[in-house]
């Protein structure tokens, strides 16, 4: 399956998050799947969860019936708004030591076990436990217990109505899970019981493990020999520049998101920045630096006038996939993105990511 997440709409209330698929969806499914049902990466807020109500699901299922339409997966990765001035390390927040993040979460859980088909695998994004720099070791046995009452909730769906949700940790730069290793040493603390075992996985967001200089087919090969269920691949791209001049640069230093990021120099040593101007005032360049910057680009871009991208990862990654793993498209950034980038719409743009990811994974 292939889809996007909703999350480049602006608007956390239901109604806003509601328009904005009446505004989209048809449009885009009519383009690239006219004669299939089409998924829908649905992102909701902890407001739009509060504001849906047992009339309001109902018209939304009526509306999803009438379009050909379904929901196999939730970001539940950003809480609050995600699109305000200032986001940055708040995005993180609450994190899962809070117990916000497990009553959210199990409240997504709810809304996917309703709209979610028969025999289709669900999952829901979360935060990879939280910003590195306010979680700590001290910290696992609450966050072990708090996934734990998440994953019994999800057992507990699946027991009554047959589907199976996946909670899909999603490991991003600058957070306590970064790195493939972080993952597989996280999921060895834990000890998960088998039965649990089963609902939890990650979220694999191509943006981020390039941005790790990680390899496709390493990252895989190691998370299937940890019994490590990928829930979902985010599709996504990153700006790579080899001794980036700082007005590249300062193209991309925007006050909403972090952009993290990870330098490797000529003799392999990784340096890493929770921010771009972090980076930009600490890092001592060196010739032949590589900068890798958490910024999602359109995944149809090999390279830019003034940067190449990520975008090989992408194409390494496919072939390597099972067929069944859902492909969601997670270009963000469209309010933010240089002028350059910004072509036509963000439908078409949106059109444009699906056709061209489409050719790669018919």
């Amino acid at each position: 399956m292939i889809t996007y997440c909703t999350n480049i709409h602006p608007g956390e209330s239901w109604a806003d998050t509601f328009l904005n698929l009446q505004d989209h969806i048809p449009c885009i499914k009519s383009a690239v799947s006219p004669d299939h049902p089409f998924p829908i990466g649905l992102r909701l807020s902890h407001r739009a969860t509060t504001e849906i109500n047992a009339r309001s699901a109902a018209v939304f299922d009526d509306w999803m019936q009438h379009n050909n339409v379904f929901i196999p997966t939730i970001n539940g990765f950003p809480y609050g708004s995600f699109h305000a001035s200032r986001i940055k390390e708040n995005v993180y927040l609450p994190d899962w030591r809070q117990p916000d993040r497990v009553n959210y979460t199990i409240t997504l859980a709810d809304l996917l076990d309703c709209w979610l088909p028969e025999k289709v695998q669900g999952s829901i994004s979360t935060v990879p436990v939280g910003f590195r720099n306010c979680v700590n070791d001290s910290d696992l046995l609450t966050v072990r217990r708090n996934l734990v009452f998440v994953l019994e909730h999800l057992d507990r769906l699946r027991q009554a109505s047959g589907k199976t949700i996946v909670l899909a940790l999603e490991p991003e730069p600058g957070c306590f899970l970064e790195t493939t290793e972080h993952i597989i040493s996280f999921f060895e603390r834990m000890n998960f019981s088998d039965e649990l075992r089963t609902g939890i996985g990650i979220c694999f967001d191509c943006c981020h493990h390039a941005v790790e200089f990680e390899t496709p087919s390493a990252s895989l090969a190691r998370l299937a020999n940890a019994g490590i269920t990928i829930g979902k691949v985010q599709i996504s791209s990153a700006p790579c520049v080899v001794n980036p001049s700082y007005l590249i640069l300062e193209q991309l230093c925007e006050p909403t998101y972090l952009h993290q990021v990870v330098i490797r120099s000529t003799d392999g040593i990784i340096r890493r920045y929770n921010d771009l101007p972090d980076a930009m005032n600490e890092h001592n360049d060196r010739s032949g630096d590589e900068w890798r910057i958490h910024f999602h680009l359109p995944i149809f871009l090999s390279n830019t006038p003034w940067c190449d991208t990520t975008q090989q990862f992408i194409e390494e990654i496919l072939p390597l996939l099972d067929r069944n793993t859902l492909l969601e498209i997670e270009t963000y950034t469209w309010d933010i993105l240089p002028p350059d980038m910004r072509l036509g719409s963000v439908t078409q743009s949106i059109i444009h990511e699906i056709e061209w990811l489409k050719e790669y994974r018919p």
